[in-house]
Parts: C-alpha cells; structure tokens; sequence
C-alpha cells in the first residue's frame, strides 16, 4: 500500500476491475471518468493506442485537478493488426470471439500517472492464447452479458477464463491494470519528487 497523507487520488475510469486493483495499491480514491473522444490519430502505430488513450483520459482530469495524484488507463485487444474494443452489441461481441477462437492474441494495457507535474507512462502486454471455441460456448458466453462491456469481448477474471489455455506476461494487464508496474511508476514518481 501507499500513502500519500492528504493527497486525493484520483482514477479518470469507471472500470469496476480497475478500481477492484487500485484498491491494492491506494486505501482509498476518487473514480472521476474521463469524457474524452477516443479516436486514435491515423498516424499513430495501433499498437501505440492504450498509452495513448490513457495519456489523453489521464492529462483531461489532472487539468482540472491539479493537486491531486491522477491514474489513467485503456485496454486493448489485438489480432490481425487490428485493435478490438468493447462490442457494440451482441453480433460484434460474436464475430470477435470467433476471431479470437483457438488462436494467440494480444492485450495491451497503457497506463498515465500525473502529479504535481511529473508525468509518467507505460504499456504493458501480454499474450494470450484461446482454445478453439463451439458456437454453443460462444453463444451461451454471449448470454451471460459478461462480453459486452470487456475489450476484445471476454474477461479473463470471470466466465471467459474458460476460454484461456495460457497467457505469457501479467495477468493483470489482462484485467486492465497492471498492478506491479503501476505500484512501481507511482514509487518513481514520489521519489522524484522527494530528491528535488
């Protein structure tokens, strides 16, 4: 855990998993989302994207919160060089998971740290492999809501840990947030600023 006295913490996302992990590292913050639009510029590498979208999410809130220490972080699943988001709607939830079936794919979790002017960023990825999926898994998957407001269609911390023969990096990152590298980079950050 860190203690930073009186200081407010601040998470710019409304993620239930993200706050779930925070709580490791912070005994108690504020949830102030982030209303930002998130596309991508078209020359940035796709692979750039989560840093990117939690730099931007991150940079939005600590404009106006100034004393406050601010996390901000994005997700982001990748196959074929594409990057898959959170499904729109049923039909999209299931194309991505057929997309996903039985083959290795990428997840990407960028996270931003400000506070009293020092900015920090990092990506993590990790590996993950499914196993070839049924259309009856999928579908039954599907039913249960839980791919609906996940990137890339699934959460490995509930019913799609089914899915997952093996992941190769952090688990967290998966899950949205990682936790070892951001506790790390918040460490950095108040180093810093005790040396100046």
């Amino acid at each position: 855990m860190i203690n930073i006295n009186d200081t407010r913490v601040i998470l710019a996302s409304a993620s239930p998993r993200r706050q779930e992990l925070l709580r490791l590292i912070f005994d108690s913050f504020e949830v102030i989302p982030a209303d930002v639009d998130e596309r991508v510029p078209q020359d940035l590498k796709i692979t750039d994207a989560p840093r990117y979208l939690a730099e931007l999410k991150c940079e939005h809130i600590a404009k106006s919160e100034a004393d406050a220490l601010v996390i901000g972080s994005d997700t982001g699943v990748f196959i074929d060089g594409e990057m898959l988001g959170k499904p729109h709607n049923t039909q999209e939830a299931l194309e991505m998971l057929k997309r996903l079936s039985g083959r290795t794919h990428d997840v990407i979790t960028g996270c931003c740290v400000v506070y009293k002017g020092v900015k920090k960023s990092f990506a993590c990825i990790t590996k993950v492999k499914f196993k070839e999926l049924t259309d009856n898994e999928i579908k039954e998957y599907i039913n249960s809501k839980e791919p609906l407001d996940k990137a890339g269609a699934y959460g490995i911390q509930g019913k799609g840990a089914l899915f997952i023969e093996w992941i190769n990096g952090d688990y967290y990152t998966v899950m949205g947030l990682p936790v070892n590298r951001l506790y790390c980079c918040v460490l950095e950050i108040l180093n810093e600023l005790r040396a100046n």
